[in-house]
């Protein structure tokens, strides 16, 4: 890829005030530049990363690619909506981040191959599972450009499972220490089965370790399963015995707050609770520790938290601008990672060579190097397939979160609630492979 994407002199303006929406504008303006380039982006969880980003990253880029970048940072809940909107308009922004690939849009995006040939190229493969995510075996199209991830991890109480004399290895001892943890302490596994991103994505990482899957290899639906009845079986004497009702109707921050508030010894988030704990100096941060997710019958693993993806849109002003952009954000991302305080893992391990110096922190020296070896138990979301638009569907539609909900709080037997939840994803992989995306 060369750095010939900026050509002629492009202005844009809002034709309409339905699509001026963002609550929070960022213009890297210094002067009256010659091209423009709008990103919307969700509000990041970690201010520090967001002022970097919006105020020392943007401005520069924007200077040394005479580009007035136009930055719209809007709430999570509501990209998805925004993001139709633009697409029923075919107007709008040049790039998209979501919080997961939108296979879905592919019909409406650039092919974005050449953006990542020339990371490759530049810092080396991606992860595997950034690969799997990015690209329809189908169609060959590379439906978006994965910036970063968010790790997958057990936060627990390193005291409280001390006295137990434990460690969370498995999610058998999850179950087992849980328990104690509840009884003797008062303080219960939080592991939400919410209808909401963390209960979707913990409970795929579930799912994984008893061998179960939304979808085969082959990306055909593969939920129907006896190892699905084994999951569902274990979700519910978890939740039975080391839970408490409260987690059936979690919402996004609740992992966070009821850790950091003393009231869970452990649960499944990304780097977010431990290091709030640092950042406000809490009494409970000594206490915290880290783990990787935990094992099952079939192995560790599950997906990302996230996986932070770009799209540009094919009636973007200004594509090569956006290509551009992404190419140079990847080769700054070493800034990016210390700035969200390891929220945002590069996607290209080459493009951060000094990732075990930057990980290091002299407070807690070693507390952070799980996180070197943490990707090669990651997956995509539609393993183990393609992540694709069906895959994308039954994600947005919450439907292994109210499968597993309605287990554990009794409202279905586990035939039953895998039986509907079949049912329910069967046509949504039809619908997309008469489409011809899978």
């Amino acid at each position: 890829m060369k750095r010939t994407y900026f050509r002629g002199r492009r202005r844009f303006l809002l034709k309409s005030a339905a699509i001026v929406f963002s609550p929070y504008l960022v213009r890297a303006k210094t002067a009256e530049r010659a091209k423009t380039l709008r990103i919307m982006r969700w509000k990041n969880f970690v201010p520090a990363y967001e002022t970097w980003f919006n105020e020392v990253f943007v401005k520069r880029w924007g200077a040394d690619n005479d580009t007035d970048v136009m930055v719209s940072n809007v709430g999570l809940g509501e990209i998805g909506q925004l993001a139709e909107r633009e697409i029923k308009a075919q107007e709008g922004h040049d790039m998209v981040l979501f919080l997961s690939p939108k296979p879905s849009f592919e019909d409406q995006t650039i092919d974005h191959r050449d953006v990542h040939q020339e990371c490759e190229s530049r810092f080396g493969k991606a992860h595997g599972f950034v690969g799997k995510s990015n690209v329809n075996p189908r169609t060959g199209a590379f439906h978006g450009f994965i910036e970063s991830f968010a790790p997958t991890l057990l936060t627990y109480r390193k005291d409280i499972w001390d006295s137990i004399g434990a460690t969370p290895q498995s999610w058998d001892d999850i179950r087992r220490a849980g328990r104690a943890a509840r009884l003797l302490h008062d303080a219960p596994v939080g592991i939400s089965l919410g209808p909401e991103h963390n209960a979707e994505h913990t409970l795929r990482a579930l799912m994984a370790t008893f061998g179960a899957s939304v979808q085969d290899a082959d990306n055909a639906p593969a939920l129907a399963s006896p190892s699905t009845l084994e999951a569902l079986k274990f979700a519910k004497a978890l939740f039975e015995e080391a839970m408490f009702p409260g987690v059936a109707d979690w919402r996004s921050t609740a992992n966070n707050l009821e850790v950091l508030a003393g009231n869970v010894s452990l649960t499944v988030d990304t780097m977010s609770i431990i290091r709030a704990a640092e950042a406000k100096a809490l009494p409970i941060e000594p206490d915290l520790a880290l783990a990787p997710l935990p094992e099952g019958p079939s192995g560790r693993g599950g997906p990302a938290f996230a996986t932070n993806t770009y799209i540009i849109w094919k009636f973007a002003r200004n594509i090569d601008g956006a290509k551009q952009f992404l190419v140079d954000y990847t080769a700054a991302f070493g800034e990016g990672l210390t700035h969200s305080g390891f929220q945002s893992m590069p996607s290209y391990p080459g493009s951060v060579p000094d990732l075990a110096d930057r990980l290091e922190t002299p407070q807690r020296p070693g507390r952070y190097d799980l996180l070197l070896d943490l990707p090669a138990s990651l997956t995509n979301l539609g393993h183990p397939g393609y992540s694709n638009a069906a895959t994308d569907e039954v994600l947005r539609q919450r439907i292994v979160s109210r499968m597993f909900r309605s287990v554990a709080v009794g409202n279905a037997l586990p035939e039953e609630a895998m039986a509907m939840a079949a049912a329910a994803i069967d046509p949504i992989f039809q619908k997309w492979r008469d489409a011809g995306k899978l």
